[in-house]
């Protein structure tokens, strides 16, 4: 039986801020070494599924480059299938920017139903989690399902942000209402975005979904609750794991500190289940006499100054930390810099970051205040002596000066 994996991979992810003004949210590095699409394709190389196509859209040119021609993965190949990029394209028909992710696979639906596959596993590029898609596949074709959507226990409050299934406790399964995003949730069981479509039935409900101008052109909103309100086949394949949706700052940093738990909620060092990823050429971690680090992940090319402290941390290749600089409960990624005595606390700094001396960053002035993550977008300079609030941003390619501390009395 031959299965496709369809990756949608071209969100804007506008809610994880400055950390996606220079790419797409798949492509925003993760746990020290990683791209967030890499859990994703590694699911599919590890359950099995060689043949891969990515829909990609907003900013792709750091996901492109990242993923090339699939070798990481050991997805490049030909004519035994491989991993193939698509972006939007403009023809002489009904081509354009995806209007959802129903309309993304619709205007690739030639693409798709090349070499005729017989199972479609549509995924998305930017969730965090390990899954082997193998027994859910077994699970859609042991139940003749039209499609086989997977499902996980959340929060109510996490409810209101999801597809919101029920199921018949009786009938297998399956699933006999769908609401997208409810502001009342009717219940907790959630979709992962993950589905499970025979490829005649793939082609059949999207083509219909394209002719209906009352359509948004999304599987939640429409494809999905359109089946389910139609009686036809719908399952939920319940899920156990852990999973994450990062596509809020907050979500971005909570992930990466359930990776510093132990046991972690995630175990990345699962030789059995091994996470792929293209990997840069740096040199070992250097630390020197008298640093201390606690409860992190230090990334190759990393130099651990002396007196420096980390605490609940992760770095990615190439972050310098000078001498008594303190970062706690931060992600600090690639090639920043870090000077003499600046202390980080629970902020994000993306790419190329500088912070001057004596910089705080994620400074609480007293208690109580200070909410969130505060984010550094890439290629920023944190002048020397200069603070940036709890909770603020700083936009990438900008200058944060010191205040002049005349100007605070000033203001007092």
């Amino acid at each position: 039986m031959k299965t496709r994996a369809v990756i949608l991979a071209g969100g804007e992810g506008s809610r994880l801020g400055v950390l996606t003004d220079k790419r797409a949210k798949p492509a925003v590095p993760f746990a020290g070494k990683y791209r967030i699409i890499d859990f994703t394709l590694s699911n599919c190389v590890n359950s099995g599924i060689a043949d891969v196509m990515i829909l990609t859209q907003y900013r792709p040119h750091s996901l492109n480059e990242h993923i090339g021609g699939g070798r990481p993965w050991d997805l490049d190949r030909g004519f035994t299938g491989g991993v193939q990029i698509y972006q939007p394209y403009r023809g002489r028909f009904v081509t354009d920017w995806y209007k959802g992710t129903a309309d993304a696979i619709t205007q690739n639906l030639s693409f798709v139903e090349r070499s005729d596959p017989d199972i479609v596993v549509v995924l998305s590029g930017d969730h965090i989690y390990k899954m082997n898609y193998e027994p859910m596949i077994r699970y859609h074709i042991e139940r003749q399902a039209d499609v086989t959507i997977a499902t996980l226990n959340v929060t109510r409050e996490e409810a209101t942000r999801m597809g919101i299934l029920a199921t018949e406790e009786n009938a297998g399964g399956r699933v006999t209402s769908f609401v997208e995003k409810p502001a009342d949730p009717p219940g907790t069981l959630a979709s992962m975005g993950i589905y499970v479509f025979g490829l005649k039935m793939l082609s059949t409900v999207l083509q219909e979904d394209a002719r209906r101008r009352d359509s948004s052109h999304d599987f939640g909103k429409d494809v999905l609750p359109r089946m389910v309100d139609a009686g036809q086949r719908v399952f939920a394949y319940p899920f156990e794991g852990y999973w994450v949706d990062v596509g809020t700052v907050d979500a971005y940093w909570e992930s990466q500190m359930d990776l510093l738990e132990d046991p972690p909620a995630l175990d990345l060092n699962d030789r059995t289940w091994i996470i792929h990823t293209r990997s840069e050429e740096r040199p070992p971690v250097v630390t020197r006499e008298g640093a201390m680090i606690k409860d992190s992940m230090i990334t190759d090319g990393c130099i651990i100054s002396p007196g420096a402290r980390i605490e609940r941390s992760v770095l990615s290749p190439g972050v310098y930390v000078g001498p008594r600089a303190i970062i706690r409960e931060s992600v600090i990624l690639t090639d920043s810099r870090i000077e003499t005595g600046a202390k980080i606390e629970r902020s994000v700094l993306d790419k190329v970051v500088r912070v001057g001396k004596n910089a705080r960053i994620g400074h609480i002035e007293r208690s109580g205040e200070g909410l969130g993550i505060t984010t550094v977008g890439k290629n920023a300079i944190i002048r020397d002596k200069a603070v940036v609030a709890r909770g603020d941003v700083v936009e990438a390619d900008t200058v944060r000066e010191a205040e002049d501390p005349r100007l605070k009395e000033v203001r007092s």
